[in-house]
């Protein structure tokens, strides 16, 4: 039962298939390069952007629940480690990308919260989303998408606490510090209201997200189909023991969310690069892309900002070389 989840809900190896047999169907060869790659494009922008849908309505909706001073009360109820637990695990339910977890990272701050709590949260809302856990279940099984979620959340508690332990507050900028935060009244959404609002989300975010989709689908299906395995086996598979450091620094410049990021992802396992390879780089990418640093810089101090990345840089690391010790246990 649970393979057939796995396989036809998840992966939704059935729209592959049927995908596949239109295609030859209408006289193009499906194991040749251009016939595979059009399959594995056609198949994997479809599949994720259906997940995509389900998954932002599911999240928005949940979210409407948690409005950020709602979030910010139920955060000020716990104290020590406790917090950032919290904290880590309320990043799970917010948007796709560190660029939107930002402003909500100032909100919180200028509301008074501990800074290291902030942190937890920042750490967490994009590497260990709802949306990773379901996506990279539906490219490398159940045990692969829980491992990661939570070594993310633990990466996103133990930062945190080491930021808070450093005491770093006077890193803020003052602007943010000084911030006032008003306790606005929350108006009571109906189920009705609720629904709208997450098919609304569904649609900005959609069109937001499409291009990137486009394009790392494109790359993933040009990787599946037309890069030499021994190319990639070389550069990223066991015969190189800095593939997970290179992956990493590598992803960093990139800007992009998990849903872009996971068709090249799929393309390169298949291709024989390592677990633990590709997921630094997808870490690096969605956690620490370049245009979400630049933001960061606005708001905190060089010195902070280099203490946050080393600490994500480390622990994505980490995170790389046990996948890869492990890779064979769980896939």
């Amino acid at each position: 039962m649970w393979d057939f989840i796995q396989d036809e809900i998840f992966s939704m190896k059935w729209l592959n298939r049927l995908i596949g047999s239109l295609l030859n169907a209408c006289g193009l060869d499906t194991e040749s390069k251009l016939g595979g790659s059009l399959q594995f494009f056609i198949y994997d922008l479809i599949k994720i952007m259906v997940l995509l849908g389900v998954l932002i309505f599911v999240i928005t909706y949940i979210q409407s629940y948690f409005p950020p001073e709602r979030t910010k009360k139920i955060l000020g109820r716990f104290h020590g480690i406790g917090a950032n637990c919290i904290a880590a695990l309320l990043g799970t339910v917010t948007p796709f990308c560190s660029c939107s977890s930002i402003p909500l990272f100032m909100g919180f701050t200028s509301a008074g919260l501990p800074l290291g709590v902030t942190f937890s949260f920042l750490i967490s809302s994009p590497m260990v989303d709802l949306g990773s856990l379901v996506l990279l279940m539906s490219i490398f099984g159940w045990k692969v998408a829980v491992i990661y979620v939570i070594v993310g959340l633990v990466i996103a508690i133990a930062g945190g606490t080491l930021i808070e332990k450093l005491h770093l507050e006077d890193q803020v900028e003052e602007f943010i510090r000084n911030g006032k935060s008003l306790d606005t009244p929350q108006n009571e959404q109906t189920k009705r209201e609720r629904m709208k609002y997450a098919w609304e989300q569904v649609v900005v975010t959609a069109k937001k997200v499409l291009p990137y989709v486009i394009v790392g689908v494109g790359i993933g299906a040009f990787i599946h189909n037309w890069i030499p395995e021994e190319w990639v086996v070389k550069v990223l598979g066991t015969e190189n023991p800095f593939g997970v450091i290179i992956a990493a620094i590598c992803g960093i410049p990139m800007y992009a969310d998990i849903f872009g990021c996971i068709p090249i992802a799929e393309a390169l396992v298949a291709k024989g690069a390592k677990l633990g390879v590709v997921l630094a780089f997808m870490m690096g990418v969605i956690t620490l892309s370049l245009p979400s640093m630049i933001m960061l810089k606005k708001v905190i101090k060089p010195k902070l900002l280099g203490i946050f990345i080393a600490i994500c840089t480390v622990g994505i690391i980490l995170v790389g070389y046990f996948f890869n010790l492990i890779q064979n246990y769980i896939v």
